[in-house]
């Protein structure tokens, strides 16, 4: 059983719209996962213009991958890598914490993924 960055049972992020690399609604990850999915984050329009700035459009829908498209308010699984730019950007969205894997804890400290 996955933890969080809590210690406790990783909960589930979303599931409409449904996330995580597996598309369980959970920030579960694995060898498969090459961009390490494990930040549950409160999506606002700021991150996604700084993600879409940066080569990822998460706001265009693409139905042919089943991909809605994200709004500010939707909770997403994003990559570690991309919230850690996004947090020295000073433009990362809030962390659910309880959904958020603990490998987080390799990019970030637990009172950083608070404060955001």
């Amino acid at each position: 059983m996955a933890l969080n960055v809590l210690g406790t049972p990783l909960e589930p992020c979303s599931l409409d719209p449904m996330t995580g690399f597996y598309r369980n609604g959970c920030c579960d990850t694995g060898s498969e996962d090459q961009g390490v999915h494990i930040v549950c984050a409160v999506m606002t329009d700021a991150f996604l213009a700084f993600s879409r700035a940066q080569g990822n459009d998460l706001s265009t829908p693409v139905p042919m991958y089943e991909f809605p498209g994200l709004k500010a308010g939707d909770r997403w699984c994003l990559c570690a890598g991309r919230w850690r730019e996004a947090y020295d950007a000073g433009c990362a969205p809030r962390v659910v914490l309880e959904a958020t894997h603990a490998r987080m804890l390799e990019w970030a400290s637990l009172d950083e993924l608070r404060g955001a």
